[in-house]
C-alpha cells in the first residue's frame, strides 16, 4: 500500500492539465447541472486502456462506446470527443486521461484513457492508479514497445491487479507468426512484472474496424469477445463500504450559484446528500462542509460509494477552501501526520522520470493523491 500511495503521489500535473481533464469527466459538474439518474442496477468497476501511443488506445475507447451503444447500454464518444484538448486534437495523441462510461450485460464500467506517450508518463499514472482493472493496448502490426513496458511496470507498481490484452491494428497484418511472436513477448512482460502472462486473455481485433461498425472477425465481434473477457477475467475489488467515508481530492470546480464541487475516488465508506463532512489535510485545521449533491458521468446519485469516481457538491466552503491533495471524510475519522516510512520507486529517465540522482534532504513536490504535499529524503538506499 505505501509502495503505491508513493507512486500515486507522483502523478502532478499542471493547473491547466487538471482543468482540461476535469472537463472530459466532469462536464456535468462544470454546467451545474445533471442530465439524468445513476441507476446502480449492476457492479460498478474502474478500467481503462493503457499501452504505446499511436498503438490504438483512444480509437478501442471509442470502438467499445460504439459498439455498447449500439446494443443499448452506452453513449457513443467518438474519437474528438473523448481527445477533447486543443493541444490533444493538433498533436493527434492523448495527453491527459480522459474518462467514459458503458455498461455490459454484467458489469457498469467507468472507463479512463490513458495516454500513452512517454512525455506524459504522470498522466498515465494519474490514470492507472484509478483502475480496478487495464486493458493493454499493442498494435499486432508493430509489437511491443517502450511504453508498452513502462506502462505494464506502472500499472504493476500502483497496484492495478488484472490486464486483459488486446492486439489492435490485425486487419494490417499479414504475417500471423509474427503476430505469435508478438503474443509471446507480451506473455513475457507480463511474466516480467507478475501478472500471469500466461492465464492473460489476448483478444485481436482492428478497434477502426469496430467503431466503422465491420461485423468480420476483426470488427465489432473482437469488441464483444474483449468485454467478455473484461467481464470474466477481471474479478470484482473488495469495496470497504462499511469503514468511514473518505474521498481524495483530485480536482476542484466552482459552479456559479451552486457551490463548489470536490471530485475524485471513494476510497471508502459511502456519502449522501446532508452528510456534514470534514475536509482535511495540507491546511492546519480541518474544515466541515455539507454535501448537496453527487454526480458521475452527468448523472445524479443518491449515494457515492466506495469504488466510485465522483464529483461531491459542498455547501459553505469556496474553492479556494479546497486543494487538491486534501481528503473528505466523515467528522474526526481521518488523521493528519507530517511523517511516515514508506517504500517508492522512482522513475528512471527512460520512464519519464528523473535524469539525476537526488540524495537525503532531497524534497520533491509531490500533491497527487492525498498522501503527502512535499516529500523529504531523510535516508539514502
Amino acid at each position: 500500500m505505501a509502495f503505491a500511495a508513493a507512486l500515486r503521489s507522483l502523478a502532478k500535473r499542471t493547473d491547466s492539465s487538471l482543468r482540461r481533464s476535469s472537463v472530459h469527466q466532469w462536464g456535468s459538474c462544470s454546467r451545474g447541472f445533471a442530465i439524468g439518474v445513476f441507476q446502480r442496477d449492476k457492479p460498478h468497476m474502474n478500467i481503462g486502456t493503457i499501452g504505446h501511443v499511436d498503438h490504438g488506445k483512444t480509437t478501442l475507447t471509442a470502438a467499445i462506446t460504439k459498439v455498447q451503444a449500439d446494443q443499448g447500454r452506452a453513449e457513443f464518444k467518438g474519437y474528438d470527443q473523448i481527445d477533447k484538448a486543443p493541444e490533444e486534437k493538433k498533436r493527434g495523441i492523448t495527453i491527459n486521461q480522459s474518462h467514459v462510461e458503458y455498461s455490459t450485460e454484467n458489469r457498469h464500467y467507468g472507463h479512463v484513457d490513458c495516454p500513452g506517450h512517454a512525455d506524459y508518463v504522470k498522466n498515465m499514472i494519474t490514470g492507472a492508479a484509478q483502475m480496478d482493472g487495464a486493458i493493454l493496448v499493442v498494435s499486432g502490426y508493430d509489437g511491443p514497445m517502450p511504453q508498452t513496458r513502462e506502462h505494464i511496470l506502472l500499472s504493476r507498481q500502483v497496484g492495478v491487479p488484472s490486464i486483459v490484452v488486446f492486439l489492435n491494428k490485425m486487419d494490417m497484418v499479414e504475417d500471423m507468426e509474427l503476430v505469435e511472436l508478438v503474443e509471446m513477448e507480451v506473455r513475457e512482460m507480463l511474466d516480467m512484472y507478475q501478472f500471469p502472462g500466461d492465464e492473460t486473455p489476448f483478444i485481436r481485433g482492428s478497434a477502426l474496424k469496430a467503431l466503422n461498425g465491420d461485423l468480420g472477425e476483426y470488427g465489432v465481434p473482437a469488441i464483444n469477445a474483449l468485454m467478455e473477457a473484461v467481464d470474466t477475467f477481471i474479478p470484482l475489488p473488495p469495496r470497504e463500504i462499511d469503514k468511514p467515508f473518505l474521498m481524495g481530492v483530485e480536482t476542484v470546480l466552482a459552479i456559479p450559484g451552486k457551490g463548489t464541487v470536490a471530485t475524485g475516488r471513494i476510497e471508502r465508506g459511502i456519502a449522501k446528500t446532508g452528510d456534514t463532512i470534514e475536509i482535511v489535510g495540507i491546511k492546519e485545521k480541518p474544515m466541515k462542509a455539507v454535501v448537496t449533491g453527487i454526480e458521475m458521468f452527468y448523472k445524479t446519485l443518491d449515494e457515492g460509494r466506495a469504488g466510485d469516481q465522483c464529483g461531491i457538491m459542498l455547501k459553505g466552503v469556496k474553492k479556494t477552501d479546497i486543494l487538491r491533495g486534501q481528503v473528505l471524510c466523515v467528522p474526526g475519522s481521518a488523521k493528519v501526520f507530517s511523517k511516515f516510512e514508506a517504500d517508492i520507486y522512482v522513475l528512471k529517465e527512460d520512464e519519464g522520470g528523473r535524469k539525476k540522482p537526488f540524495f537525503t534532504n532531497y524534497s520533491p513536490q509531490a500533491r497527487k493523491g492525498f498522501q503527502l504535499q512535499t516529500a523529504q529524503i531523510t535516508t539514502n538506499t
